[in-house]
């Protein structure tokens, strides 16, 4: 038999990351014991645990990289921008797509947070603040609220941003874009004035 390589290893192991992130999802990071997840990924124990030292490290890996391609999203609004296209447009487009993409990674941002070690919440919750004064320094550069207010707002508009795509699913994108536009759009008008 040829040995696996690296490339197959890795293809595999991100497989099995998306089942592991199916079954979280399916029945709730709570209700999963270890023995069960390696189980329905394909593993024994003992191979997951050489991955993962535990089920939070997996649920903080999955919640981390949806924070990393998050804020990639600003950088691609940054790039619009030097091009002369609207930043918001372009976000949200981005995050229409990347929600498309990862729906399962959304839902376990937002209902399993609580799950994690309190120092794991609070480096996500670091990435969540950084990613958010992007947005907002991008998409409103003249916003001019005090401290809290303004960390508000970017916290809503972040939040708009990440669930807005998966409420208007149902909706044809070109709709669905149109739709988040112009509620983002008059939300700051109204807020940033």
């Amino acid at each position: 038999m040829p040995p696996v390589n690296a490339a197959m290893r890795c293809a595999s192991f991100e497989e099995r990351r998306d089942q592991a992130m199916a079954l979280f999802a399916e029945k709730g990071f709570g209700q999963v014991s270890m023995r069960e997840l390696a189980a329905h990924v394909g593993l024994t124990a003992g191979s997951l645990y050489h991955h993962f030292p535990s089920k939070q490290d997996l649920l903080y890996d999955l919640i981390e990289e949806l924070y990393e391609e998050l804020q990639a999203t600003l950088e691609q609004g940054r790039r619009a921008m030097a091009r002369g296209a609207s930043a918001l447009s372009c976000l949200i487009a981005a995050h229409w797509q990347l929600h498309a993409e990862r729906p399962l990674q959304f839902r376990l941002a937002e209902r399993d947070l609580c799950c994690l070690s309190d120092a794991q919440q609070v480096q996500l919750a670091s990435l969540r603040k950084r990613y958010e004064a992007g947005l907002l320094r991008l998409i409103a550069p003249q916003a001019k609220l005090p401290g809290q207010a303004l960390e508000a707002t970017a916290h809503v508009l972040a939040t708009l941003l990440n669930q807005l795509p998966g409420l208007l699913k149902a909706l044809p994108q070109e709709q669905g874009l149109e739709l988040m536009e112009n509620l983002l759009i008059g939300g700051i008008e109204r807020t940033l004035r």
